[in-house]
């Protein structure tokens, strides 16, 4: 399975939309150069304060895999409980009714990157009201 370690840049702006800036533990920062050009870099620590731009530089919230597990809710009701399967190719996340299997009217995520699975079920979970 490859790796990616954190939420790009689209990803990043929209779960920005979605998620308390806080639950971040990492962010881009981005500079104006001067023909116009952007360097965008990811860099480890929560530093979002405020969203806001400064001087030509922007802060734009970034997610590890880790934090977007701590987001993704490990129950939801009583009966359905968080499931994580890891295989060679493909990283998958549903939730299981408690003696019933997969719960079909929750999402069922397989992807090849987690941080993409991740990101994919918070947008459904949001959708659904159940973030």
């Amino acid at each position: 399975m490859a790796t990616k370690s954190y939420t790009d840049l689209p990803q990043s702006k929209k779960l920005a939309e979605i998620l308390p800036l806080e639950s971040a533990d990492m962010h881009y920062a981005t500079w104006t150069i001067l023909d116009g050009e952007f360097i965008v870099s990811p860099n480890q620590g929560s530093t979002i304060k405020s969203m806001q731009e400064d001087y030509g530089n922007q802060i734009i919230p970034c997610w590890s895999l880790a934090a977007l597990l701590k987001i993704i809710p490990k129950k939801i009701k009583d009966f359905n409980v968080l499931r994580i399967d890891i295989d060679e190719k493909y990283f998958s996340l549903w939730y299981d009714e408690v003696g019933y299997g997969a719960n079909t009217e929750l999402p069922y995520i397989t992807m090849e990157y987690p941080v993409d699975a991740c990101v994919v079920m918070i947008e459904k979970l949001y959708k659904l009201k159940l973030i």
